[in-house]
């Protein structure tokens, strides 16, 4: 399978990637979360080519992550500002970021805190269960077969625990 049909595959983290798996995307993301949203200002906090950083902008303009929104009329000017689907993607930027910390600091520490406003204290992200509020651990997380796949996969049910071997499941029509 080519990269560039990535996102037909019947995989939720596969489709994802299709919009954020290029490097410059992630750090293009982070960068808007911390406030960045005119194009000189990508360029310079990236240094990223015009060229590589317009592609990326306009990638994810074109999959609802970011709109572009008109600041000047004379001269035209835009800035980029996350939609409600790009804000979607902050837990992903903050989990990396943790494992980021955790994994790869060279022993330097975090290059980055972040305090939460309401109780004015240190935080790390946590990934916890909607419904008991557990932290989630991957011995403790059974994942089991959704609508999507068991429509794609003979023979297979919504909810079975046993996940079918699919190293190329696409959508029909693909």
């Amino acid at each position: 399978m080519r990269w560039d049909d990535i996102d037909l595959q019947v995989c939720s983290v596969a489709r994802a990637l299709s919009v954020v798996g290029e490097r410059w995307t992630l750090l293009i993301l982070r960068d808007a979360f911390f406030g960045t949203r005119r194009f000189d200002q990508f360029q310079s906090n990236l240094g990223i080519t015009r060229h590589r950083l317009s592609e990326r902008l306009s990638k994810l303009v074109d999959q609802g992550v970011l709109t572009r929104v008109q600041y000047s009329q004379k001269p035209p000017r835009h800035e980029y500002r996350l939609t409600r689907k790009g804000l979607g993607l902050y837990p992903v930027l903050m989990m990396l970021g943790r494992w980021g910390d955790e994994w790869m600091d060279r022993g330097d520490g975090a290059p980055v805190e972040y305090f939460h406003q309401s109780c004015g204290k240190k935080t790390l992200p946590v990934m916890t269960c909607s419904e008991c509020h557990e932290d989630l651990r991957p011995q403790h997380v059974t994942p089991m077969v959704g609508p999507a796949l068991a429509t794609h996969v003979k023979g297979v049910r919504v909810g079975e625990t046993s996940l079918p071997a699919f190293p190329h499941l696409e959508r029909e029509g693909s």
